[in-house]
């Protein structure tokens, strides 16, 4: 029911705001673990590649396990090159608030930590605004009992993940993390955007 009521509150002016300046663009959102994100984003219409990596931090070449010790500053994320004429910046923002849950500080289900924050790193003044929007909109509507904690600051780097973190979902199905976790979500993702899908 809270996915359905997202879908309306912003789907009412969805696709309103266009940049209307170059075809390709660039997103990035970190929204808990990069493979469930990636697995999502990667299968919309209009979207051209999805790269699971880390970004927000200060060191250089970041590792998996140094982002996994929570004390790099560095989240989780999906960077996303999209055609903007076939998929706005304001659908992606939807698919990214319908998602996953943006009320808990540092946390999505079972997995903790600041590197699985809820943040925007956004590449321009146009999406600093229309995250900032979104982000009141559905604060206002207080969908959630609790206040949304999306951090949404600019982009400053992106480090590729290690090669076995691209397309995890597409090439382990079977592995516990994916049947557990990512199909459910997946699966009700399919059922609200199955008018976005490739």
């Amino acid at each position: 029911m809270k996915k359905l009521l997202i879908y309306l509150i912003l789907g009412l002016t969805m696709n309103t705001y266009s940049q209307n300046t170059k075809e390709m663009e660039t997103a990035t959102f970190g929204s808990g673990c990069f493979w469930c994100t990636e697995a999502i984003f990667d299968q919309l219409i209009g979207v051209i590649d999805v790269k699971s990596g880390y970004s927000g931090g200060i060191e250089k070449n970041p590792t998996y396990d140094m982002v996994c010790s929570g004390t790099t500053n560095y989240a989780e994320v999906v960077q996303i090159k999209y055609d903007s004429k076939k998929i706005s910046f304001d659908e992606l923002l939807e698919v990214f608030w319908n998602t996953h849950n943006p009320t808990t500080l540092n946390r999505q289900g079972a997995d903790v930590g600041p590197q699985y924050r809820s943040v925007v790193f956004y590449h321009s003044e146009f999406q600093k605004e229309r995250a900032e929007y979104y982000k009141t909109k559905l604060n206002d509507s207080q969908i959630w009992k609790d206040p949304i904690v999306t951090e949404i600051t600019a982009f400053t780097n992106f480090y590729p993940a290690e090669e076995y973190h691209e397309d995890y979902y597409k090439n382990n199905p079977n592995a516990a993390y994916c049947s557990f976790v990512i199909t459910p979500k997946i699966e009700k993702f399919r059922k609200v955007f199955s008018d976005k899908l490739k």
